[in-house]
């Protein structure tokens, strides 16, 4: 029987799925979508450069930027994981599935974010910042962008945690070999890939501190009508 938190990831995964299902049936759509999201990685760049410049923080910067959020087909990943659902459910601490599935939430409504955007910015025309704040500004959904930044902050936390615990560490080692043996390398890679860029930082309060803090400073300025909150992004 799945636990709560196991109920939970089930059910972010299947939000995904139907987000890669649309995303699957159409190429326009799937361009477009890579369009908008390596323009918003180039902003991530520029905001957070003095991180990114930093060795104790430039892995996690990566880390969110690709894996949580950026541009590519990340289908496999989420299968992978729809597929060992039962077995992390048996051997994996409820607080471990809680955070995966967090994570999961994190990748899934940042694409919702990005399909609604879409519908809202001209068609044919170049993205700027100030298309991009208009159409941002005219969705109207100030919930669901404090959401995602809370779940940035919230999965943050919790790597942060769960990197210092060596049982963690162990099976996470552990499940190397027998996830290539099973075709789950996807999957695989994106733990390790987080769990190392959070274990290099050696204490993560003041990065998620610092990422709240310039989020939330341009959901406002966005939201209070600022046509230029951050320069274009190269």
């Amino acid at each position: 029987m799945a636990t709560s938190s196991g109920a939970q990831l089930i059910r972010q995964l299947e939000r995904a799925r139907a987000l890669h299902e649309e995303r699957a049936a159409s190429p326009e759509l799937a361009a477009a979508l890579d369009r908008l999201a390596l323009w918003q990685s180039r902003r991530l760049n520029a905001t957070y450069a003095d991180l990114a410049r930093d060795p104790r923080y430039a892995r996690a910067i990566t880390f969110f930027q690709t894996d949580l959020y950026g541009p590519g087909d990340f289908s496999r990943r989420d299968a992978d994981l729809a597929r060992v659902v039962p077995l992390m459910v048996r051997i994996l601490p409820e607080g471990v599935i809680a955070t995966i599935s967090s994570a999961m939430e994190l990748s899934a409504l940042s694409r919702e974010l990005d399909r609604a955007l879409l519908e809202k910015l001209p068609a044919r025309a170049s993205l700027s910042v100030a298309t991009y704040c208009a159409a941002y500004r005219a969705l109207a959904n100030r919930g669901a962008r404090e959401r995602q930044i809370a779940l940035i902050v919230a999965v943050g936390h919790a790597l942060d945690r769960y990197v210092g615990k060596t049982l963690v560490r162990s099976a996470l080692a552990a499940m190397r070999k027998p996830a290539r043996a099973a075709g789950l390398s996807a999957l695989q890679g994106f733990l390790e890939r987080g769990f190392a860029a959070f274990r290099q930082m050696e204490g993560a309060d003041e990065f998620l501190a610092t990422v709240e803090t310039r989020e939330s400073a341009l959901m406002n300025a966005i939201f209070e009508g600022d046509h230029a909150p951050f320069p274009e992004p190269l």
